[in-house]
């Protein structure tokens, strides 16, 4: 069995060498190689949260203008439907007056016949 020498055994390893001086050196340049992955990393981490805000932002404007394009696009739709109704109502009006003065009879009885079927469908 090995006897250790009590006053050798801190200052050297005697399977490879190593003094407790070269392991403190080792130890600071891990801590230091950390500490410069960390910064890179923060770094890294940094740009990649810019770089995602900009795509965010662009794509946020871009949707707003798509909105945009379709509420114009729906108002504009919505006037030509209105207009398009008035012409109908005012054809529809003017027809009704026409009739009233060439056949008031027949215009009277058609109206009466619309009026039983609404009512007749109201009451389902």
């Amino acid at each position: 069995m090995a006897t250790a020498n009590p006053g050798s055994s801190y200052k050297t390893n005697p399977t490879n060498g190593t003094t407790p001086a070269d392991i403190e050196k080792q130890l600071e340049t891990i801590r230091n190689d950390v500490s410069a992955l960390t910064r890179q990393m923060a770094d890294l981490v940094s740009q990649t949260k810019d770089s995602t805000m900009a795509q965010v932002k662009s794509q946020v404007r871009s949707a707003k203008a798509q909105v945009d394009s379709a509420i114009t696009g729906a108002q504009e739709t919505g006037r030509e439907a209105v207009d398009a109704f008035r012409d109908v109502a005012d054809t529809f009006g003017d027809a009704i007056d026409d009739s009233l003065k060439r056949r008031p009879y027949a215009t009277l009885a058609m109206v009466a016949g619309l009026g039983f079927l609404f009512g007749a469908a109201w009451r389902r």
